[in-house]
Protein backbone atom coordinates (compact mmCIF):
# COMPACT_ATOMS: atom_id res chain seq x y z
CA UNK A 1 0.00 0.00 0.00
CA UNK A 2 1.44 3.39 -0.95
CA UNK A 3 1.67 6.28 1.53
CA UNK A 4 -1.33 8.09 0.05
CA UNK A 5 -3.60 5.06 0.26
CA UNK A 6 -2.41 4.41 3.82
CA UNK A 7 -3.20 8.00 4.81
CA UNK A 8 -6.69 7.80 3.27
CA UNK A 9 -7.34 4.56 5.13
CA UNK A 10 -6.25 6.15 8.41
CA UNK A 11 -8.64 9.04 7.86
CA UNK A 12 -11.54 6.59 7.54
CA UNK A 13 -10.80 4.89 10.84
CA UNK A 14 -12.69 5.68 14.00
CA UNK A 15 -10.03 6.12 16.65
CA UNK A 16 -10.35 6.29 20.38
CA UNK A 17 -7.28 6.94 22.53
CA UNK A 18 -5.27 6.31 19.37
CA UNK A 19 -6.71 2.81 18.89
CA UNK A 20 -8.76 1.96 15.79
CA UNK A 21 -12.34 0.82 16.33
CA UNK A 22 -12.80 -1.68 13.53
CA UNK A 23 -16.11 -2.51 11.83
CA UNK A 24 -17.69 -5.75 12.95
CA UNK A 25 -18.69 -8.40 10.43
CA UNK A 26 -21.82 -10.44 9.83
CA UNK A 27 -25.23 -9.57 11.23
CA UNK A 28 -23.74 -7.26 13.85
CA UNK A 29 -22.62 -4.93 11.04
CA UNK A 30 -26.22 -4.21 10.05
CA UNK A 31 -28.41 -1.36 11.24
CA UNK A 32 -30.47 -2.04 14.35
CA UNK A 33 -34.08 -3.12 13.84
CA UNK A 34 -36.81 -3.04 16.46
CA UNK A 35 -35.86 -6.39 17.96
CA UNK A 36 -32.25 -5.37 18.46
CA UNK A 37 -33.19 -1.97 19.90
CA UNK A 38 -35.51 -3.76 22.33
CA UNK A 39 -32.66 -6.10 23.33
CA UNK A 40 -30.46 -3.03 23.85
CA UNK A 41 -33.05 -1.39 26.08
CA UNK A 42 -33.80 -4.53 28.09
CA UNK A 43 -30.10 -5.20 28.64
CA UNK A 44 -29.62 -1.66 29.94
CA UNK A 45 -32.70 -1.89 32.18
CA UNK A 46 -31.52 -5.18 33.66
CA UNK A 47 -28.03 -3.83 34.24
CA UNK A 48 -29.27 -0.76 36.12
CA UNK A 49 -31.61 -2.82 38.30
CA UNK A 50 -29.11 -5.60 38.99
CA UNK A 51 -26.22 -3.24 39.76
CA UNK A 52 -28.12 -0.56 41.64
CA UNK A 53 -25.89 -1.19 44.63
CA UNK A 54 -23.09 0.55 42.69
CA UNK A 55 -25.16 3.70 42.17
CA UNK A 56 -24.42 5.41 45.46
CA UNK A 57 -26.83 8.12 46.50
CA UNK A 58 -29.03 8.15 43.40
CA UNK A 59 -29.87 4.47 42.94
CA UNK A 60 -33.54 5.03 43.78
CA UNK A 61 -33.99 7.81 41.22
CA UNK A 62 -32.08 6.01 38.47
CA UNK A 63 -33.99 2.76 38.96
CA UNK A 64 -37.27 4.70 39.09
CA UNK A 65 -36.37 6.39 35.80
CA UNK A 66 -35.55 3.13 34.08
CA UNK A 67 -38.66 1.36 35.35
CA UNK A 68 -40.92 4.27 34.37
CA UNK A 69 -39.51 4.05 30.85
CA UNK A 70 -39.88 0.29 30.83
CA UNK A 71 -43.53 0.59 31.76
CA UNK A 72 -44.11 2.60 28.60
CA UNK A 73 -42.17 0.05 26.55
CA UNK A 74 -44.24 -2.81 27.99
CA UNK A 75 -47.44 -1.06 26.86
CA UNK A 76 -46.37 -0.96 23.20
CA UNK A 77 -47.98 -3.28 20.63
CA UNK A 78 -46.02 -6.36 19.59
CA UNK A 79 -42.96 -5.87 17.38
CA UNK A 80 -42.56 -2.10 17.78
CA UNK A 81 -40.16 -0.28 15.49
CA UNK A 82 -37.14 1.62 16.88
CA UNK A 83 -38.89 4.97 16.75
CA UNK A 84 -41.78 3.70 18.85
CA UNK A 85 -39.38 2.16 21.35
CA UNK A 86 -37.30 5.28 21.80
CA UNK A 87 -40.43 7.42 22.04
CA UNK A 88 -41.80 5.17 24.79
CA UNK A 89 -38.51 5.32 26.70
CA UNK A 90 -38.40 9.11 26.35
CA UNK A 91 -41.98 9.48 27.66
CA UNK A 92 -41.41 7.28 30.68
CA UNK A 93 -37.96 8.55 31.60
CA UNK A 94 -39.08 12.15 31.09
CA UNK A 95 -41.68 11.80 33.86
CA UNK A 96 -38.99 11.31 36.51
CA UNK A 97 -37.24 14.56 37.35
CA UNK A 98 -33.69 13.53 38.02
CA UNK A 99 -30.14 13.48 36.72
CA UNK A 100 -30.94 11.37 33.64
CA UNK A 101 -33.11 14.08 32.03
CA UNK A 102 -30.51 14.84 29.29
CA UNK A 103 -30.46 11.14 28.40
CA UNK A 104 -34.28 11.10 28.29
CA UNK A 105 -34.16 14.06 25.90
CA UNK A 106 -31.71 12.15 23.72
CA UNK A 107 -34.17 9.25 23.55
CA UNK A 108 -36.72 11.75 22.25
CA UNK A 109 -34.34 12.85 19.51
CA UNK A 110 -33.74 9.20 18.63
CA UNK A 111 -37.49 8.70 18.27
CA UNK A 112 -37.66 11.72 15.97
CA UNK A 113 -34.94 10.58 13.55
CA UNK A 114 -35.58 6.83 13.57
CA UNK A 115 -37.88 4.95 11.27
CA UNK A 116 -37.61 1.20 10.80
CA UNK A 117 -33.90 0.86 11.60
CA UNK A 118 -31.20 2.65 13.55
CA UNK A 119 -27.97 3.32 11.68
CA UNK A 120 -24.86 5.29 12.51
CA UNK A 121 -26.22 8.35 10.73
CA UNK A 122 -29.38 8.39 12.87
CA UNK A 123 -27.32 7.98 16.03
CA UNK A 124 -25.15 10.91 15.00
CA UNK A 125 -28.13 13.11 14.09
CA UNK A 126 -29.68 12.57 17.51
CA UNK A 127 -26.33 13.16 19.19
CA UNK A 128 -26.12 16.63 17.63
CA UNK A 129 -28.64 17.73 20.28
CA UNK A 130 -26.54 16.54 23.22
CA UNK A 131 -25.29 19.51 25.22
CA UNK A 132 -21.85 19.99 26.70
CA UNK A 133 -20.83 20.12 30.34
CA UNK A 134 -20.09 23.50 31.81
CA UNK A 135 -16.66 24.73 32.87
CA UNK A 136 -17.12 23.17 36.30
CA UNK A 137 -17.75 19.76 34.77
CA UNK A 138 -21.41 19.55 35.78
CA UNK A 139 -23.69 17.78 35.29
CA UNK A 140 -21.94 14.39 35.33
CA UNK A 141 -24.46 12.94 32.86
CA UNK A 142 -23.04 15.24 30.18
CA UNK A 143 -19.48 14.39 31.07
CA UNK A 144 -20.25 10.93 29.72
CA UNK A 145 -22.78 11.89 27.02
CA UNK A 146 -20.81 14.69 25.34
CA UNK A 147 -17.75 12.58 24.42
CA UNK A 148 -20.07 9.77 23.32
CA UNK A 149 -21.87 12.22 21.03
CA UNK A 150 -18.57 13.31 19.49
CA UNK A 151 -17.63 9.67 18.93
CA UNK A 152 -20.93 9.02 17.12
CA UNK A 153 -20.35 12.03 14.89
CA UNK A 154 -16.85 10.77 14.04
CA UNK A 155 -18.24 7.31 13.35
CA UNK A 156 -20.81 8.75 10.96
CA UNK A 157 -18.08 10.63 9.09
CA UNK A 158 -16.09 7.41 8.83
CA UNK A 159 -19.08 5.44 7.57
CA UNK A 160 -18.80 2.57 10.03
CA UNK A 161 -21.72 0.32 11.13
CA UNK A 162 -23.98 1.12 14.05
CA UNK A 163 -22.54 -1.37 16.54
CA UNK A 164 -19.01 -0.17 15.77
CA UNK A 165 -20.22 3.41 16.31
CA UNK A 166 -21.74 2.40 19.65
CA UNK A 167 -18.48 0.72 20.64
CA UNK A 168 -16.67 4.02 20.04
CA UNK A 169 -19.40 5.86 21.97
CA UNK A 170 -19.11 3.44 24.88
CA UNK A 171 -15.35 3.88 25.11
CA UNK A 172 -15.74 7.65 24.99
CA UNK A 173 -18.50 7.63 27.61
CA UNK A 174 -16.44 5.38 29.86
CA UNK A 175 -13.47 7.72 29.61
CA UNK A 176 -15.75 10.65 30.38
CA UNK A 177 -17.12 8.78 33.39
CA UNK A 178 -13.61 8.15 34.67
CA UNK A 179 -13.15 11.91 34.72
CA UNK A 180 -15.87 12.16 37.37
CA UNK A 181 -14.01 10.10 39.97
CA UNK A 182 -14.33 11.59 43.43
CA UNK A 183 -12.86 9.93 46.51
CA UNK A 184 -12.20 6.81 44.49
CA UNK A 185 -15.71 6.42 43.04
CA UNK A 186 -17.05 7.16 39.57
CA UNK A 187 -20.14 9.37 39.55
CA UNK A 188 -23.10 6.94 39.37
CA UNK A 189 -25.00 8.98 36.77
CA UNK A 190 -22.03 9.07 34.40
CA UNK A 191 -21.54 5.36 35.03
CA UNK A 192 -25.18 4.71 34.07
CA UNK A 193 -24.69 6.53 30.75
CA UNK A 194 -21.62 4.41 30.01
CA UNK A 195 -23.67 1.29 30.75
CA UNK A 196 -26.28 2.43 28.27
CA UNK A 197 -23.80 2.64 25.40
CA UNK A 198 -22.10 -0.56 26.50
CA UNK A 199 -25.35 -2.49 26.15
CA UNK A 200 -25.71 -1.19 22.61
CA UNK A 201 -22.52 -2.99 21.61
CA UNK A 202 -23.80 -6.49 22.34
CA UNK A 203 -27.13 -6.66 20.51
Amino acid sequence: MDARASTEQDLLQVLHEGRPVRPVRGTRAADLDGGRVLAWWEGFRDQVVARRGELDGVAGTLVETVLAADGEVAALPPDPDPGQLFDAVARGAGRVHGPLQPLAAWFGEMARVCAQEVGTHQLALAAEHVGAPGPDGDPPVLQAMAPAARALSDADAAGVPAVTALTAAYRAAADGARGTVHEGSVDPVALTVAWFFERGTVV
